[in-house]
């Protein structure tokens, strides 16, 4: 290495935890020297370049690293790292992410730093370790991670910056089997004009781009739409990086396929083609292609053959057809349900391997646990008779739903391990996006034991996590990636130690009591859809489920407390800002309680007094949350119009980035439920101002007007130019300031 005081300080990068942004990004990367080794010749192989390139960036090239990647004829990944007297860390490794995740072990298991959605931190001093050598080995042959509908709630509009900052968290924390859905609409628009196509029927077929992901599995169309040609060519652009990056780290990414949605046009052409108006949640629509048409496989091979044009052959196609709808024939009895299910699932596998042989169909498992009733075992097993076992892999999507949700037996036994297919255990800690803690961390911490355990996983072939929205829950997600490389039980208590110090680079007495009232309140329970009671439209029934009271008030006072011993870290203060939010935002929850007490003794002068307490505590909310880097609606839509190429696609962007977080039209508004600066402030308060301001008395098509005028509107949001310099002191401020009296009323989800 070249020491740093032969480096000009312009070139040393800031490796403290105080970068304001969402990733470190280095002024500069000065890249000392790095020695990549192969084991043949010496000389870096693709594969270790890919690997150091991680490391580079999460270090800034600062530190001296040698990685030799050897691949192995095992099916699971192993690694190995010792620190030579040189201070040299020597990794070796079977894969690219292999390297990354021994290269992130030894951090974690030093204590050096962590990887995070809200920052990284990252140090390591030259001198004595703990731990100067270990080895890791995933029992695992993939690490599956994302959703379809990520897509959607969380990077829609990223541009590819972000796209290599999330590249990175995947390979460092060992995921290796990432969904890749990008640039599918523009590969169909190619199929589409072969098939006679015009433009203008292709365009006014889609949604804008953050409700691509249910138009994919045909729930709806159109929503914000047309989409823009400029979109697709961009599109093809991005995920050229993306697939390319996927490949060097030696990734399995999971591709699109042809799920049998057209668009209705389709019939000018093909007037004799049978097409099945689809409905979903009895409000949004597409349109599917009958499995028995010709056409199925023929349009199905396109667009693999298209894809592989475009992008070159992939090993793993998803096509999802029967997403939260019901099956024709819905009679169990019935046994032309059972033949239209196995003739379905050989033209989707066929439709594939028609253009891929050696493919292999994925398909989510959600709907066999969320719609439990209609997918029993012979259902399931029709569905999937004609597939070879080898050619198909079953995410099972929400493992922690079957337990938390829905009640029902583990899939993988109910099914009798997916009848002999391949399948990933998964969870998805996560719906839409929301900020609010929820989840069990013992759970995601050991529950992965039952399933490696169990005589009836059957062909278990991966572990995983399938978040619909993600930059929230950081420990839960943390957790999670750990256990895809052990088989031993993690303890959490020492888990959540280390955790602490390696985000913030020491703990506190206080730090252990914080983590202990977290799991007895907010990390008690996995709750589908955990939003504050002022999330929501005034008026509609509270079923959301937010666990907050005294335990939950007992955490924030002790993350305050160790403001002592942590409070100059810059991790540490965005979770501060986070904590203390989410404690004022159960205050404003408490305060509506006491608002509609009031009301209900005809004391409206408490009553005013008490709203006009409910509204600077939100404000005081969003001007908090206006100093993290990533629970702000400002970051989101200049995201949004930065991917524009035009004004018209600024304003349509926007537009639908706006939706996708507050109303999608009935039944799924304030889905999204974002805690976040701005969305409080300009569309959250407004709306209970109307209410008040109407005696109580808006109707809710009022409010639907106003909440569409805030969808399509531009700009204005709150725009804080002097925020605080004192993070701890704000907080402690707004946590004195806004404390409740009169009982603690907190949403639960129903029994």
């Amino acid at each position: 290495l070249i020491p740093d005081t032969l480096i000009p300080d312009t070139l040393i990068p800031d490796t403290t935890d105080t970068n304001p942004t969402c990733y470190m990004n280095f002024r500069t990367l000065f890249l000392a020297t790095i020695l990549a080794c192969s084991s043949a010749t010496g000389l870096a192989d693709t594969a270790s370049d890919a690997a150091l390139d991680v490391i580079k960036r999460f270090t800034g090239g600062r530190y001296q690293v040698a990685v030799s990647v050897q691949p192995s004829q095992d099916k699971t990944d192993q690694a190995s790292y010792a620190t030579a007297d040189d201070g040299t860390l020597y990794v070796t490794a079977t894969s690219p992410v292999a390297a990354c995740r021994a290269f992130y072990d030894f951090v974690r298991r030093n204590r050096l730093g962590i990887s995070s959605w809200t920052g990284n931190r990252l140090d390591m001093p030259q001198g004595a370790l703990s731990h100067k050598s270990g080895t890791i080995e995933s029992p695992f042959e993939n690490r599956y991670y994302l959703n379809v509908v990520t897509y959607g709630y969380t990077m829609p509009y990223w541009d590819w910056e972000r796209w290599e900052q999330e590249l990175d968290w995947m390979a460092l924390h060992g995921f290796d089997m990432p969904m890749a859905t990008a640039a599918t609409e523009a590969i169909a628009a190619r199929v589409w004009r072969s098939l006679g196509l015009t433009d203008e029927e292709i365009a006014q077929y889609y949604s804008a781009p953050a409700h691509l992901p249910w138009m994919r599995m045909g729930n709806i169309s159109a929503i914000d739409g047309p989409l823009p040609e400029s979109w697709n060519k961009n599109q093809i652009a991005l995920q050229h990086k993306i697939l390319d990056r996927m490949h060097e780290l030696g990734m399995k990414p999971i591709c699109p396929a042809f799920a049998g949605f057209v668009p209705p046009a389709l019939k000018r052409i093909y007037p004799d083609i049978e097409l099945v108006e689809t409905t979903w949640l009895e409000a949004f629509h597409n349109w599917m292609l009958s499995p028995g048409d010709p056409m199925f496989r023929e349009i199905g091979s396109r667009f693999i053959r298209e894809w592989e044009k475009e992008f070159g052959p992939a090993d793993y196609y998803i096509s999802d057809s029967f997403n939260e709808m019901e099956i024709p024939f819905p009679d169990h009895g019935d046994q032309r349900r059972y033949a239209m299910l196995a003739g379905f699932g050989e033209n989707v596998y066929r439709s594939i391997a028609d253009a891929n042989p050696r493919a292999t169909w994925v398909m989510q498992g959600w709907t066999f646990g969320h719609q439990h009733q209609i997918w029993d075992q012979k259902t399931l097993g029709s569905l999937l008779s004609r597939v070879p076992d080898d050619r198909m892999l079953i995410l099972d999507l929400a493992v922690d739903y079957n337990k938390y949700d829905w009640n029902v037996d583990w899939n993988w036994e109910y099914y009798d391990g997916f009848c002999g297919k391949q399948w990933i255990y998964s969870v998805i800690p996560n719906m839409g996006g929301k900020t609010v803690m929820t989840g069990v961390p013992e759970f995601y911490a050991n529950n992965r034991l039952l399933a490696l355990n169990s005589p009836k996983k059957g062909r278990l072939v991966g572990y995983g996590t399938a978040p619909e929205g993600i930059e929230n829950n950081e420990v839960i997600y943390e957790l999670i990636a750990d256990g895809a490389w052990t088989t031993d039980s993690i303890d959490l208590t020492a888990w959540l130690d280390n955790y602490t110090r390696c985000r913030y680079g020491a703990s506190s007495p206080e730090m252990a009591r914080y983590w202990e009232a977290l799991q007895e309140s907010a990390y008690n329970y996995l709750y589908a859809h955990p939003r504050f009671r002022w999330q929501l439209r005034p008026g509609i029934e509270n079923i959301c489920g937010v666990t907050a009271g005294e335990k939950f008030e007992e955490a924030a006072r002790l993350l305050l407390e160790a403001a002592d011993s942590l409070g100059e870290s810059y991790l540490y203060q965005a979770d501060l800002v986070e904590m203390t939010a989410l404690t004022l935002g159960a205050r404003m929850d408490s305060l509506l309680t006491l608002v509609d007490q009031a009301y209900e003794r005809q004391d409206t002068a408490e009553a005013k007094n008490l709203q006009d307490r409910f509204f600077q505590t939100g404000l005081t909310v969003d001007s908090l949350l206006a100093n993290h880097p990533c629970h702000r609606l400002d970051r989101w839509l200049d995201y949004a119009r930065n991917a524009a190429t035009t004004d018209a696609e600024r304003r349509q962007y926007e537009r639908n980035a706006r939706r996708i977080l507050t109303i999608w039209g009935p039944p799924v508004d304030d889905y999204s439920a974002r805690v976040w600066s701005g969305l409080i402030a300009d569309y959250y308060l407004p709306r209970w101002q109307r209410y008040f301001d109407s005696g109580r008395q808006i109707s809710n098509d009022d409010q639907a007007a106003a909440e569409l005028r805030w969808v399509e509107t531009r700009g204005g949001i709150p725009s804080y130019e002097n925020l605080p310099t004192d993070i701890v002191a704000a907080c402690r401020a707004a946590l004195r300031a806004t404390e409740v009296s009169g009982g603690w009323k907190h949403s639960v989800e129903p029994e």
